[in-house]
């Protein structure tokens, strides 16, 4: 049994899926700036286990489409993939599990659409309560106006950063040691040697693929953030009620941004059934540590 590849029209748009194993379905949403790929770890295990597995390249990633026009990338549309998905592969239920953004996308789909959603599993990021304001104005006030977000939102100022040299952009994102000071790339030292985790192959599959489609898509994820919180009005305060788990690493830049003792407030996800902290982890974590990834997402599906 080994992974195949598919394409398949959901949302009005034609995206790319990895897939193994026969059951029942299990999404796995990559974050940024990532594909499929990085859920490379996890297809075989899961499907071994007797799911049927999923990792699609998400809306302006890979080999998936890449709409045009920063407003084809809202929450809107990115929980509308998700759905349409599962639909497409002829299914009416799913786990969705995501990573980084993914997990946002995640999260979201199990706030919007809990009748389809069997479960949901964040890795790195929690769920996030709709605030009082606007996030990019929390970002600056909180952050500055150096934080990564908020650079983001400059047209074409990180596409032209991260596409300059792009197999050194991966060598620093993934492994690079931050250093605090510069650009955003400018933050993270290239390393010496990569860490065991990481191999030159799979910086080279992750070089070809944004060679090809540039970082536009993912980046107009961010530039969504405020159109998103004007968007979900309608659910603020509204719960997560699929059963859910959240995984994060020790090391995870995330903690300093989004604490997981948030999710200590049992209103926002009642039904959370475990915090998995993975140790000696950082913020790429299914990739890192698959075999306490694995470990953590097969406990809680085989509990569903």
């Amino acid at each position: 049994m080994s992974p195949k590849h598919r394409h398949v029209s959901a949302n009005d748009i034609t995206m790319h899926c990895t897939e193994q194993g026969e059951g029942p379905l299990v999404l796995l949403l990559h974050g940024f700036p990532e594909t499929s790929y990085s859920w490379r770890h996890q297809l075989q295990p899961l499907a071994e286990a007797g799911y049927r597995v999923v990792a699609p390249d998400q809306r302006g990633y890979g080999s998936t489409d890449c709409p045009e026009g920063v407003d084809n990338y809202t929450i809107l549309h990115l929980v509308g993939d998700v759905v349409g998905l599962i639909h497409a592969l002829g299914e009416k239920h799913a786990v969705v599990v995501g990573h980084d953004w993914g997990a946002a996308i995640a999260w979201h789909t199990a706030l919007l659409r809990p009748d389809i959603v069997r479960g949901v599993a964040g890795v790195s990021v929690p769920p996030m309560p709709r605030g009082p304001v606007p996030p990019m104005s929390d970002a600056r006030e909180r952050f500055g106006e150096d934080f990564y977000q908020v650079y983001f939102q400059q047209p074409q100022a990180a596409e032209a950063e991260l596409a300059k040299d792009i197999p050194t952009t991966f060598r620093k994102v993934l492994a690079g040691t931050p250093t605090g000071e510069g650009s955003f790339l400018g933050r993270f030292a290239v390393p010496e040697s990569l860490p065991g985790w990481l191999t030159e192959a799979d910086l080279a599959t992750f070089t070809g693929q944004f060679a090809t489609t540039g970082f536009t898509g993912g980046l107009n994820w961010y530039r969504n953030l405020d159109r998103n919180w004007e968007l979900t009005a309608a659910w603020q305060d509204a719960p997560i009620v699929p059963p859910a788990l959240y995984v994060i690493g020790e090391h995870d830049f995330v903690r300093s941004v989004c604490p997981p003792d948030m999710l200590e407030n049992p209103a926002l996800v009642p039904d959370l059934r475990a915090v998995v902290d993975v140790p000696d982890s950082g913020h790429w974590t299914q990739q890192e540590r698959p075999a306490e990834v694995n470990k953590a997402l097969l406990d809680f599906l085989n509990g569903l």
